[in-house]
């Protein structure tokens, strides 16, 4: 039988695991030109949704199925109010998440638009996996 901390530890490597895969597509959409920028976006909030799963799991704090960023930080500054109030652009993310999956009428993503979503996840990527503990990040160079 596992301890509960050893389950703690593989439950957030799995979110872990999720928002770098995120992350790494919406890289890669990115560097392959205009026809993916709606697929960029989408993974970036997808990506940054998911990191601030993570260290939510991390701390022990329940939320809700959501894709609100502003709704993960308000309970991530339960907790570190400076690091939800260093992430606070990254809810500019949330859109991309849910009114632009589906046809609609919203504006259309640019590069522009594109880059700063990635820098974006860039920022909450960082932060996060600096307050991770070292065996939910594996190797060291997983970074």
């Amino acid at each position: 039988m596992k301890q509960p901390d050893e389950v703690k530890l593989e439950f957030v490597r799995e979110w872990l695991q999720k928002a770098e895969m995120d992350f790494r597509t919406a890289m890669y959409l990115f560097d392959s030109g205009e026809d993916f920028l709606i697929g960029t976006v989408f993974h970036a909030q997808q990506a940054a949704e998911k990191y601030l799963k993570t260290f939510l799991v991390w701390r022990q704090i329940e939320f809700q199925k959501t894709h609100d960023l502003a709704m993960l930080l308000n309970l991530v500054a339960q907790v570190e109010i400076e690091l939800a109030e260093t992430l606070n652009e990254a809810v500019e993310l949330t859109p991309y998440g849910v009114e632009y999956r589906y046809p609609g009428d919203y504006p259309e993503v640019t590069r522009r638009d594109a880059q700063r979503a990635i820098n974006l996840i860039q920022l909450v990527r960082e932060k996060i996996r600096d307050r991770l503990p070292a065996q939910v990040l594996g190797t060291p160079g997983n970074h």
